[in-house]
């Protein structure tokens, strides 16, 4: 048993250190590079063969997750790794019974590949997707409101409000992509009924990982990874160019307040520090 907890650690360690070393790589060229191939493929620039290509866009967002996958590996035991399985299924179930049946955010389809099909109807990589928007959401919360996220009510609203805000960002975008439609609605092209689905969404999922990990455990791995909201960074940085590339001034804005705040938490420094190992 010993010599077991000792790979894991080494492992996590080099997992690390592999993602502090390329931290500008995740965070910054991945999205840029992203951005100019997703905005090419939109506008039938790229060969057929590269355009939307669903392995490239698997590849690129999972680059784009390491840095928060190696920030909660070390945090998941069996409650936390509960919750998370709780919340795969969740994010699975919930995107079925939407595209099925319009409920909870509005009827609409997938236009683009995202990889394979579950059930010929969702990604089966959805949650690589959904999960980062809440846990994201949840960390930056810690970092910005310090004591007062201690409290549980307050610490859940506002990743709450933060989900649905990231998803204020992200859906204009995608739907400027043709990644998924609507058919139309009020927000660039997304209906409000989709944002009062997000608030219900995120209400549970951001309930279900609150429960899951330790709160205390959670604000040590922040401290300890300075990496840890780099998927946050790469998120702004692509769906801002893309929403500046479809005039989407609203998301551009609400892009530029997480990074705002990213920088307050002080989370864009990618000066490689030493940091003891845990």
């Amino acid at each position: 048993m010993a010599d077991i907890t000792f790979d894991r650690q080494r492992a996590e360690q080099a997992f690390d250190e592999f993602v502090r070393e390329n931290r500008v790589l995740f965070a910054i060229v991945f999205p840029l590079v992203g951005a100019i191939l997703l905005l090419a493929s939109t506008e039938s620039m790229l060969p057929p063969v590269l355009s939307f290509n669903p392995l490239l866009v698997l590849v690129g967002v999972v680059a784009m997750r390491l840095p928060l996958i190696a920030g909660l590996v070390t945090l998941v035991d069996r409650k936390a790794a509960s919750a998370l399985v709780i919340l795969t299924a969740y994010a699975y179930s919930i995107e079925y019974i939407g595209v099925s049946t319009g409920v909870p955010y509005g009827s609409f389809s997938y236009s683009v590949g995202l990889g394979p099909l579950l059930f010929e109807k969702i990604p089966l990589g959805l949650p690589i997707f959904f999960l980062p928007l809440v846990v994201n959401s949840y960390l930056l919360c810690l970092l910005l409101f310090g004591e007062r996220a201690e409290r549980g009510l307050f610490r859940r609203s506002v990743a709450i409000i933060t989900v649905v805000l990231m998803d204020l960002v992200l859906d204009p975008g995608a739907v400027g992509l043709g990644f998924w439609t609507y058919g139309g609605g009020q927000y660039y092209g997304v209906p409000l009924s989709n944002y009062f689905g997000w608030l219900v969404s995120a209400t549970i999922a951001v309930t279900i990982f609150d429960w899951g990990f330790e709160l205390a455990d959670v604000r040590k791995r922040l401290q300890q990874c300075e990496f840890m909201l780099d998927t946050l960074v790469s998120f702004v940085i692509l769906w801002g160019i893309v929403n500046i590339y479809f005039g989407n001034l609203v998301p551009v804005v609400l892009a530029g307040l997480l990074g705002l705040g990213l920088m307050k938490a002080d989370r864009v420094d990618y000066t490689i520090r030493d940091v003891s190992p845990l």
